[in-house]
């Protein structure tokens, strides 16, 4: 009988667009924890961002496949564009139970900052108990407050979240979408079919 269980990271956000940083990040993340793949999970309608601020969904899935190509590690799923209504993290997990088992171990790569929101979350106690979170410090994050909060949550909620330093890049989808919009380049900030995909599908620019 094989016990051995499936270990998959999940990257979720709007990808708006996705950017170097992102994929930096998930590399590292799904080597030094040994998953056997990184999901990347486009968000549908995020109920915390204004519908008409955020580029279509099918714009942002499709420049994570471009930015994925050729890493047979990386997948990106639509079950959150495909599920219509607002966007909740406690149902892709539900979801993603369903899809590879409910042994499947699931850890959620996000950043330091997301931390400190998820007890807002729809379920915050139920999606600790689904998923391990795994939290990435951007260069000069203020840590010991974070590692304070991390504490908070593991008392009170038996959370599970542990800190990876991994090699980040400062590199925001903010910082990309006002440099496309202000004409200056992003080459080497996206992937080189990212850029094409924002050049000729004129995403970002002056309407």
């Amino acid at each position: 009988m094989n016990d051995v269980k499936n270990r998959i990271g999940i990257s979720g956000g709007t990808f708006d667009p996705i950017h170097n940083g992102h994929l930096i990040v998930a590399e590292f993340i799904m080597e030094i924890l040994s998953l056997d793949k990184v999901i990347f999970i486009p968000s549908g309608k995020p109920p915390h961002k204004d519908e008409m601020s955020v580029t279509p969904p099918e714009h942002r899935y499709n420049m994570i496949c471009a930015a994925i190509d050729g890493n047979s590690n990386f997948e990106v799923s639509k079950i959150e564009i495909e599920r219509g209504g607002n966007t909740y993290t406690i149902d892709t997990l539900r979801e993603l139970k369903k899809m590879y088992g409910p042994d499947t171990e699931i850890f959620f790569i996000t950043g330091a900052d997301v931390i400190r929101d998820i007890a807002s979350w729809k379920d915050f106690r139920a999606v600790f108990g689904m998923c391990e979170f795994v939290a990435a410090l951007r260069p000069n994050y203020q840590k010991e407050s974070f590692i304070h909060e991390i504490r908070r949550l593991k008392s009170e909620f038996n959370a599970r979240i542990q800190i990876v330093n991994a090699p980040l890049i400062d590199i925001s989808s903010t910082e990309i979408r006002n440099r496309v919009f202000e004409n200056k380049p992003i080459r080497y900030l996206v992937p080189e079919r990212v850029e094409e995909y924002i050049i000729k599908n004129k995403l970002y620019v002056k309407q």
